[in-house]
């Protein structure tokens, strides 16, 4: 009798030790980053439920996609915003739209993603909860999966919360020749949506300005609007571009200085939303540096620019879109302004960094 309650207990001890933990702390502590019972329990009991799919379920050191058909794109970024949370968004799903859109961009569909994250000790599990939701609801809105992770515990004050880095892969669609090369003088530039929401939106939340305004950040997904410009332009798309930090004036610097050509940006075509324009006035900022992560610059040809920007309008991200420039000859390598009154401006690379950890 004693031997067979012995074994019972070894069986029920056997079973509690396979069962997925419960993950019950109110914070994080060193202990969740040590590798170790309380580790366990933050992955497998917090996070994995809410990304579930057959790749991280597998919990192996890595996932095998199987075969890709076509060519392959990969990228990579980190994100340490503060706040972790701001008007329209917050670090989770910043983390996954900044990456789909780097592969959107470069006119791929997106597949799959990584999740690495760094979280200070102390951070609440609310908080952390709130995240790994907010990472579920962008992956699902993207249509991409998270294929594997990682995660890392630091000590108090040696992190801000929470840092996140995304790395991504997706296939190029056939009809994608895309590049900077294909540039010539008479393209199009063309921005999908209103300019600089997000970087006053972060801005605004810090709460360090005796400032308010209803703005919202862009985060979202790019794809749907890169897939339009992919079917309504054909080979007249030349290249697209994701305008984030240093904004649309970035871009634009960093296009003309590959080629032997320039960008004339009329400054009366730009879309700003009021409340953004106000707030960048009071602040000394320019709409143009400010940076946006839901919007993209596409330089097309001019046959095809009309079409183009319908295109954009007939998406829920693209609705806002407007040509608001043209590559020319002179300047070869400068981006100028025209303004309200025909003037010009120089429009150069940004200096310094005005709006830090908005991204």
């Amino acid at each position: 009798m004693a031997e067979w309650d012995e074994q019972l207990v070894d069986e029920r001890i056997e079973q509690r030790r396979r069962r997925r933990p419960r993950f019950t702390d109110d914070r994080i502590t060193l202990a969740h980053g040590a590798g170790g019972k309380a580790t366990r329990a933050l992955v497998e009991g917090l996070i994995v439920p809410r990304l579930s799919n057959d790749w991280v379920a597998a919990l192996d050191d890595a996932a095998v996609l199987g075969e890709l058909e076509g060519r392959v794109s990969f990228t990579t970024d980190t994100f340490v915003v503060t706040p972790i949370r701001f008007p329209g968004g917050s670090i989770g799903e910043l983390a996954v739209n900044g990456t789909v859109n780097d592969l959107a961009v470069s006119g791929a569909r997106p597949v799959a993603l990584s999740l690495g994250l760094v979280l200070e000790e102390g951070l609440t599990r609310d908080e952390l909860e709130q995240e790994i939701d907010a990472i579920a609801g962008a992956v699902e809105a993207a249509k991409v999966r998270v294929a594997c992770g990682d995660t890392k515990v630091v000590e108090r004050t040696k992190a801000d919360r929470l840092y996140v880095n995304t790395s991504g892969i997706g296939i190029v669609d056939e009809r994608a020749d895309l590049g900077s090369h294909r540039i010539v003088p008479g393209d199009q530039v063309i921005v999908s949506g209103t300019i600089g929401d997000h970087g006053i939106a972060v801005m605004l939340a810090r709460g360090e300005l005796e400032l308010a305004a209803d703005v919202l950040s862009d985060t979202r997904p790019l794809w749907p609007v890169a897939e339009a410009l992919l079917t309504s332009c054909g080979p007249g798309l030349r290249c697209m571009r994701d305008a984030t930090r240093g904004g649309v004036a970035t871009v634009a610097n960093e296009l003309v200085m590959t080629q032997d050509v320039g960008i004339i940006i009329e400054e009366t075509a730009l879309p700003v939303l009021p409340a953004v324009n106000g707030a960048c006035e009071l602040l000394g900022l320019d709409p143009l540096y400010v940076a946006n992560e839901g919007k993209l610059v596409a330089i097309v040809g001019p046959d095809v620019a009309l079409e183009a920007v319908a295109a954009l309008r007939a998406t829920e991200a693209g609705r806002d879109a407007a040509v608001i420039g043209e590559v020319v000859d002179e300047p070869a390598g400068r981006v100028l302004g025209r303004t309200a009154f025909g003037g010009h401006r120089m429009i150069d690379l940004l200096v310094g960094d005005p709006l830090p950890r908005i991204c």
